[in-house]
């Protein structure tokens, strides 16, 4: 099947036979991986270094499927990170790495290659055909049709048309393996490397993973290189090159079938009935077991190191015509391979704003995840108003009800909003985080705009359930002007719902686990909660720091609004009444303050004692109430707009190494 997008499309590639060749690769960096390095040495940068890969010589062509074999340590992770250019900044490579004669450089790579992972992140919600269909809409620059076909392609190649329909999270470790694949080979891409796709698998699907990539590379002339940490005997016929190494040294590269020859001829032939692929694994891996078996296996396999580069390298050479040095099985020259849809280029940026957000949307409307997003909130607002609070009659007592009844309904939104985020948004950020950096698709501004622009509805439609249910359950202030100072108390709510969404993903950007990153945005939030609301003590009786630290609080100005808007000129709270110690008769309240019994005149007074912008409003250094009201609630969306900026900073600012390495395989 010939996949050509455009008959202007680059038909130099068109006779060009592919071919990835490594010369003299050598790369040194960390020794220990990221994960086990300690926080004093990445401050301090003192990790210790060393050479990984020691002068690494390989070729592989169209068709033909490379399996790279070592035990850990010997540098087959580095091989593969290095020709993907997934290596961190402090490290140093030399060599050549060439891909059909030119250097292959980052962006190549991401042009034209594709890199699959040992855990590869999906978006919850989305089906296996969805999943596909939108990474080809953000990759391919061709026509819709030819999209549509790619994707119903890679669905028979990869035996998932049965489960096409199935949201990713129903699949075992099988189908996910292979849908991760088709999310690089949907891009149809020159180059396909694979970091142990087998992995965890038994072996049956082991033979079934392998004989797919085996006929991908032949159906279409593509280059596939893996890496393998047990590899069987079965799938020796699906391998047609392979590479030992063993502490950055290549032991043996070539073809596959030529390599018991090779073995035989320097005198470690393999015995009868055993899996040659283990055997040599085994002989080319340092044996750790004792000292002086360390030193014998290790003289062993230097021997092994320097024989092959004397006798070795013609056992992977492949002439012009096709054939292979000192192989007669295979005489018939390599197929034409077809143009990979990525010569094509990457779809508009156009295009992957909105696919983007036709993917927020889909990942959305299930079940399970618009019960989340709509119906939660009013749920926790209802068992808060029924289990909880009474009916809001109007005593003394009244006037702390109240109060108590707005940071609640704040409270709540801190405690769901950062969980609900958390949960659905970490899928989302893990895609974004493999998109941008391996194929480079979108940056930080795109992603946090189609965001917002999802989210908003939703947040909209969620809020104005859950504080219209407590606003005429409890029933806070109705009077004649109830319409807009109801739309200003599911505003202010709406503006504190979006700032503990914006918080939880500036924070996932730095904590991988959505439940840390949700237990720590809760703490945070709910502490700047308890310091501006002035519910546990009075921003009057506060100290000047905490004054200060409240002008940067969204929380003082949302509480502020909220309570001016239900106790500002308050007609049905002049003058309560207190009720008696038994709760049994009404103590009625005269015009001033009667200590432990009346403690407000009215609803301004209790602003005034509340807050300190209320007694500068009373004493006239201030302007009047109506316009700080409305400062304070045009603050707020300042609020807002500066978290989307600053998640925007957050997304596009480059991070460490060890940061990136947390959202890594």
């Amino acid at each position: 099947m010939n996949y050509i997008g455009s008959s202007n499309g680059p038909t130099a590639l068109e006779q060009q036979y592919h071919m990835l060749e490594l010369i003299n690769v050598s790369h040194s960096g960390p020794i220990l991986p990221i994960s086990k390095q300690s926080c004093w040495s990445k401050l301090t940068g003192s990790v210790p270094k060393g050479l990984i890969l020691k002068d690494v010589s390989l070729e592989v062509h169209s068709g033909e499927v490379m399996t790279i074999l070592g035990s850990k340590g010997s540098g087959k992770k580095a091989l593969i990170d290095v020709i993907a250019h997934r290596v961190a900044g402090e490290t140093a490579t030399k060599g050549q790495i060439l891909l059909n004669d030119v250097p292959l450089t980052g962006r190549l790579f991401q042009e034209q290659c594709g890199f699959v992972s040992k855990r590869t992140h999906f978006i919850t919600g989305l089906t296996v055909k969805q999943t596909l269909a939108y990474t080809a809409q953000m990759t391919l620059r061709t026509r819709s049709s030819i999209k549509r076909a790619r994707v119903k392609q890679v669905l028979a190649d990869l035996a998932l048309n049965a489960f096409s329909n199935r949201t990713v999270d129903q699949l075992n470790l099988s189908e996910l393996r292979r849908l991760s694949i088709g999310l690089q080979i949907v891009r149809d891409p020159l180059l396909l490397i694979l970091d142990d796709p087998t992995a965890d698998l038994d072996p049956l699907n082991t033979y079934f993973v392998i004989s797919i990539l085996s006929n991908h590379a032949k159906k279409y002339g593509r280059i596939c290189l893996l890496t393998m940490s047990s590899p069987r005997s079965d799938i020796f016929p699906f391998l047609d090159r392979i590479t030992y190494l063993c502490l950055g040294d290549v032991v043996y590269t070539g073809y596959t079938r030529l390599l018991m020859d090779y073995m035989r001829s320097i005198g470690f032939p393999c015995p009868e009935l055993e899996n040659p692929l283990m055997y040599y694994l085994c002989l080319s891996t340092v044996d750790r077991r004792s000292r002086d078996r360390f030193i014998e296996s290790s003289a062993q396999i230097a021997a092994l190191v320097d024989k092959f580069k004397l006798e070795g390298p013609e056992y992977g050479k492949q002439h012009q015509d096709g054939t292979r040095n000192g192989d007669t099985t295979s005489n018939q020259p390599p197929q034409q391979p077809t143009i990979p849809l990525t010569a094509y280029g990457k779809a508009s940026s156009c295009t992957i704003f909105f696919t983007l957000i036709a993917r927020q949307l889909s990942s959305t409307f299930t079940a399970g995840a618009l019960f989340r997003r709509i119906l939660l909130l009013p749920i926790a607002f209802l068992c808060m108003f029924t289990f909880i609070l009474p009916r809001l009659e109007m005593y003394q007592h009244s006037f702390q009800t109240r109060s108590f009844l707005l940071f609640n309904c704040m409270c709540i939104i801190n405690f769901i909003t950062p969980a609900i985020t958390a949960y659905h948004f970490a899928s989302h950020r893990n895609r974004f985080y493999e998109e941008c950096s391996r194929l480079g698709l979108y940056r930080g501004p795109m992603f946090v705009c189609t965001q917002v622009i999802t989210s908003i509805p939703f947040n909209v439609i969620t809020i104005w359930l859950a504080g219209s249910s407590i606003y005429w359950l409890a029933p806070l202030r109705i009077d004649e002007f109830w319409l807009e100072r109801w739309n200003i108390f599911c505003g202010v709510l709406c503006a504190v719902h979006t700032f503990a969404e914006q918080f939880t993903i500036a924070l996932l950007c730095f904590i991988r686990s959505p439940f840390n990153c949700a237990l720590a945005s809760i703490y945070l939030i709910n502490c700047a909660l308890i310091a501006g609301s002035g519910l546990l003590k009075s921003t009057i009786a506060s100290g000047d720091w905490l004054q200060y630290f409240n002008y940067a609080n969204i929380y003082h100005y949302a509480s502020w609004t909220l309570h001016f808007n239900e106790f500002h000129n308050n007609a049905l709270m002049e003058r309560n009444p207190a009720l008696s110690e038994d709760l049994a008769s009404i103590i009625p309240c005269p015009a001033n303050v009667v200590p432990g019994k009346c403690m407000f005149i009215n609803g301004t007074h209790f602003l005034a004692n509340r807050f300190r912008e209320g007694v500068e409003a009373s004493k006239g250094l201030l302007p009047e109430w109506s316009l700080l009201f409305w400062k304070n609630f045009g603050l707020v969306y300042v609020f807002i707009l500066a978290s989307f900026a600053v998640n925007t900073l957050v997304y596009i600012v480059p991070v460490s190494a060890s940061l990136k390495a947390k959202f890594r395989d």
